[in-house]
Order: structure tokens, then sequence, then C-alpha cells
């Protein structure tokens, strides 16, 4: 279809893409084959998306935790020649509230080979996964009542 000259209506149905509906950094983003360097990387993207600062994130880390955080210590996490300086947990999991980094979820849960999505699409997967069942049940008896009159 073209566009008519000063459509501003009409889109451009060759650049649509689909939402992204999973956490995750996108491909390639994140790279090398040693873990702690992976993690340093998207700790560093994770720092670099959140439009705080790196002094507004360790205050608001701090708070959370109850303990100090520095941004020389956020520095650190996300410098991959830091081998002394690796993220805790209750660290990562502080870091992804304080920035809103869901990605970082994913870039844990693309090791294990899953994903990690809104909760709002969990009812929707349910009832692919029921309909699925559902068809197999149906195939099930089909091939049975097959082998009855068969018989």
């Amino acid at each position: 279809m073209v566009k008519a000259r000063g459509d501003n209506l009409t889109g451009d149905l060759l650049s649509w893409e689909p939402p992204k509906v999973a956490a995750g950094f996108e491909a390639g983003a994140i790279r090398g084959s040693r873990l702690s360097s992976q993690i340093s990387q998207a700790v560093a993207l994770a720092l670099k998306s959140s439009p705080m600062s790196r002094a507004e994130i360790a205050a608001a880390m701090s708070a959370e935790l109850g303990y100090q955080v520095s941004e020389n210590m956020l520095a650190n996490y996300a410098s991959e020649g830091a081998e002394a300086h690796r993220i805790t947990l209750e660290r990562f999991i502080a870091l992804i509230d304080v920035t809103g980094c869901t990605d970082l979820l994913g870039f844990v849960a693309e090791r294990f080979g899953k994903v990690v999505i809104d909760t709002k699409y969990q009812a929707l997967i349910n009832v692919h996964l029921a309909e699925e069942a559902e068809a197999k049940i149906q195939r099930f008896k089909a091939a049975e009542k097959a082998k009855w009159g068969a018989i």
C-alpha cells in the first residue's frame, strides 16, 4: 500500500515490530564466555539504562538495603576488571528494584532456557496450555475410538 502524500494516519506496515513481551537485553548486548564478565556487563547496562545517576542509584539501594552502597561499589560491579568486587544477590535484587531494569531478570532466566514475562500474560499462556491439553485428549480419544471400531 502506497502512503498518500501528507497522510500521517496510515502507518508503515513494514516498519511494525511486535512489542517486547519478555525481559532481557538485546541479542549481542552481553558478550563473552565468562559469567563474571557477563554479570558486569549486565550491571553496566542496567546503570546506563536508568535515568537516575549512579549517586542516586547508590543512595536508593542504600535506603532499600539498610546499609551503605557507594557509587564506587556500583562502578566496581559494572567493571569487568574489578575481579575482587562481585555484586551479591541482595544487591542485584536491589539494583533491579531501584532501576526498574527487569532485563536483569531476563539475563538470569536465559541461562536456564527460561523467559521472564509480565504477569498479565500468565492467564493467556495457561489458556493456551489448556487448549493444547484438550487437543491431545481429543487425539487420544479419536485413536481409541478407531481401535474400538476395528475390533
